[in-house]
């Protein structure tokens, strides 16, 4: 079930090996301890003899400083071990989202993979510690102490047979009552994650409509749901400990009772009735230990599912054996495409889509809201696959080829602009990390963001906020077009990329892309006629067919 999860620990095996070996030695002693008490108190002690006092306590003395020195490593190692399991799984995940595909992104909310690269990688870890200490310490120690008080009297040994089933029923309905509860939990905290980040990112929005109140108290419902939850399951889980401490205090009552007699028939001496006692305490701290392992797993198990569903997720584009690495122009051609997000035959958004662009051509692409003009941009860089026919790129399948060559040769300005804290000059780099500062300047001298880059002090150096907060919307889409137009693409995607600018800047950069880009097939969606009528083809889509296709006049014709 956990396949991908036992992968990660890579590297680490060995502090993971090495810290069952220290906590095996450090439980040989702690359970040697008692045995040699025995002697301390019966030939020493009770038998007033001085050297055996010495002898018996320089050994005791000795065996709980190796003791003491095998717990140090131990916890030296189960340290370097989990820590370094936990960056493996949060490199695992974070690697693994990088190859998801579109598609594979929709089914995970973005708070959800935030809350999964973070509580849930904590949690996992506090596992794997405790599986290589603690899940490895208790059955030792149970065993050996219970091999241990069996030597000393196997009648007396019965009082476990009656303590250990009870421990165990009682346990499974608590583990039973409380691991759907903390499921349920980390649900909720993706829930939390969510309304955090919408907060956090729209708060201009929430404070220029006075919406304070209701998101906090949309905050303190999930906050709320969490708190009752946890505490509930916490409840349940806190009985863990009476039960335990319970049967021991009635262990060691029985057995001092039972005990007693026994010395009193000389059957057994006091010292060995001392390691008795000393031995039951290891075994029933043991079961107490085992079921606070049980009770973690519990609620890392719920956390370990939801990072083995990102580490298993199946990717929805796979590339050929042996792709194809060079994009021969900038053609494009659709193929009898079907298309939609959920592989649906009732749900389709492009039907049997029919297209011919060739290269260097300028399209324009018009349609209503929801009439999937993206849908159909997004398939020629590979972002999605199509359910049927083909889409072709420099005449080859983009399946044919690899994504990285591909995209490489596909420049897209998505319909949100993101761009990511740090310079202007660094978000640019996004599209050429080797790009020339006159080629970062000819960029944005096409996308007219050149203005208002060099009315800012620093320049191309100003800093951006996350997301380009302290820009403007249309100064933020220019910055996304000069971006893309480093790549030097042979294909170019505009996705209504100029909505936030007046006409006559948007007039300049499609004069500058048809002067500088003359061999780049350029497409362009808008919601304004104007941003098109100038292009080689006008294609008018409506409910994911396309109804017409030709130039400005064509189309007026018709």
């Amino acid at each position: 079930m956990l396949k991908h999860l036992r992968k990660q620990v890579g590297e680490h095996k060995r502090p993971t090996f090495l810290t069952i070996l220290f906590v095996v030695l450090e439980v040989v002693m702690d359970v040697t301890i008692p045995f040699l008490m025995a002697f301390l108190l019966d030939r020493g002690i009770d038998a007033g003899n001085l050297s055996e006092i010495i002898k018996w306590g320089a050994l005791l003395l000795l065996c709980a400083s190796i003791a003491l020195l095998f717990g140090v490593l131990a916890g030296h190692f189960a340290a370097k071990a989990s820590t370094g399991f936990a960056k493996n799984v949060r490199r695992g995940l974070y690697y693994a989202v990088q190859d998801f595909s579109f598609a594979n992104i929709d089914r995970f909310s973005t708070s959800s993979l935030v809350t999964r690269l973070t509580t849930d990688v904590t949690n996992v870890q506090h596992a794997y510690q405790m599986l290589t200490r603690i899940a490895v310490r208790s059955p030792v120690m149970l065993v050996f102490s219970f091999f241990m008080a069996f030597t000393i009297n196997n009648t007396l040994s019965l009082v476990y047979l009656v303590a250990i089933p009870l421990l165990a029923v009682g346990l499974f309905f608590l583990i039973r009552a409380a691991y759907p509860i903390f499921t349920r939990v980390f649900k909720t905290y993706d829930k939390l994650n969510t309304v955090v980040q919408e907060n956090i990112r729209a708060v201009r929005v929430v404070k220029s409509f006075v919406r304070e109140q209701h998101e906090i108290k949309k905050f303190g419902s999930v906050s709320q749901e969490i708190f009752q939850d946890f505490s509930k399951a916490e409840k349940i889980v806190a009985f863990n400990s009476p039960l335990m401490q319970g049967t021991m205090y009635l262990c060691i009552l029985a057995i001092s009772y039972i005990g007693a007699r026994l010395i009193v028939s000389s059957s057994m001496t006091t010292g060995q009735l001392m390691s008795f006692i000393t031995y039951t305490s290891q075994i029933l701290m043991s079961l107490m230990m085992l079921s606070m392992v049980f009770v973690m797993l519990t609620i890392s198990k719920a956390s370990a599912q939801r990072i083995e569903e990102v580490l298993g997720e199946k990717l929805d584009l796979v590339e050929q054996a042996s792709p194809k690495t060079v994009v021969k122009d900038g053609s494009v051609s659709f193929d009898h495409v079907d298309f939609s997000y959920t592989k649906t035959e009732d749900k389709r958004c492009l039907f049997d889509v029919n297209l011919n662009i060739p290269s260097g051509y300028t399209v324009g692409i018009l349609g209503p809201t929801g009439s999937a003009k993206t849908s159909l941009v997004q398939l020629i860089p590979r972002l999605y696959d199509v359910d049927n026919g083909s889409v072709k790129v420099g005449g080859e399948d983009v399946r044919s080829y690899s994504l990285e060559s591909l995209r490489k040769e596909v420049g897209m300005v998505l319909q949100k602009n993101v761009l990511f804290s740090g310079t202007i000059e660094e978000n640019l780099r996004w599209g050429n990390e080797d790009a020339s500062e006159e080629e970062l300047r000819w960029a944005c001298r096409i996308a007219q963001a050149e203005s208002f880059i060099e009315s800012f002090p620093l320049g191309y150096k100003t800093y951006l906020e996350q997301d380009g907060s302290n820009l403007s919307g249309g100064q933020k889409q220019r910055l996304c077009i000069a971006r893309a137009l480093l790549k030097k693409p042979k294909v170019l995607i505009l996705d209504d990329s100029t909505s936030a600018v007046d006409t006559k800047t948007d007039s300049k950069i499609r004069e500058g892309l048809k002067k500088e880009l003359q061999q780049t097939t350029k497409i362009i969606i808008a919601q304004r006629i104007s941003s098109v009528m100038d292009s080689d083809l006008i294609i008018m889509l409506d409910d994911g067919k396309i109804q017409a296709m030709g130039t400005h006049e064509e189309l007026l014709a018709t």
